[in-house]
């Protein structure tokens, strides 16, 4: 028989007072990872208060989700400028898992725009502590998430790998930065240093 006409019964409960279903055994990764999003998603249409509880067509947001992500940010960013590098590490990352969580029917592309900021904002403050690993990663997320119109994430992860000392990955990526934001100043000059640098180093090492 094919195998995608067996079917298996898997031992699943149903929790009668919160509607949870849980695995009685030991699950795999994927499968706590589907059971998880599937209680999430019932947790957020329990807190529906439209009419008969429906899900609203993917247009409006909730405006005080909304709100409460740009006071995290707008905060985050406060520290950061009064040199408060860990302050604004915990306002960003709360503000990310609430834009993360946001319901599937809220627009997809809200969600995109508001992660490349958060990431790339975070990564900011990542540097500022000289968490460089951190910040390399937290930017990269920023530029997959938005490749286009998004010049400071591209430098913020190019000068993470330079201070790494991991100069020719850092002239690869800040090349292929310059693919998106064509002539962007501060992705041109970080370039330049790079080439100059691993000039240095094939000097010293020979």
């Amino acid at each position: 028989m094919d195998s995608s006409d067996t079917f298996t019964l898997l031992p699943l409960h149903l929790d009668p007072a919160t509607k949870a279903i849980s695995y009685q055994g030991t699950p795999t990764t994927a499968l706590t990872t589907e059971l998880t999003a599937l209680n999430d998603l019932h947790r957020s249409l329990l807190t529906l208060d439209t009419p008969n509880g429906i899900p609203p067509p993917p247009v409006p947001v909730n405006p005080k989700r909304t709100a409460q992500i740009n006071k995290l940010r707008e905060s985050g960013n406060d520290a950061l400028r009064k040199g408060k590098p860990a302050d604004a590490l915990g306002l960003y990352t709360l503000a990310l898992k609430m834009a993360a969580q946001r319901p599937p029917w809220e627009p997809a592309g809200l969600v995109r725009e508001e992660l490349a900021q958060l990431y790339g904002n975070r990564a900011q403050a990542y540097m500022a502590g000289q968490g460089w690993a951190e910040g390399a990663v937290d930017a990269k997320c920023s530029v997959e998430l938005k490749k286009v119109g998004n010049a400071k994430a591209w430098w913020r992860r190019g000068r993470c790998l330079v201070e790494m000392g991991r100069l020719e990955e850092a002239r690869e990526w800040v090349g292929e930065g310059l693919e998106f934001e064509a002539g962007e100043q501060d992705l041109v000059g970080l370039l330049k240093e790079v080439e100059v640098l691993i000039e240095k180093r094939k000097t010293w090492s020979g």
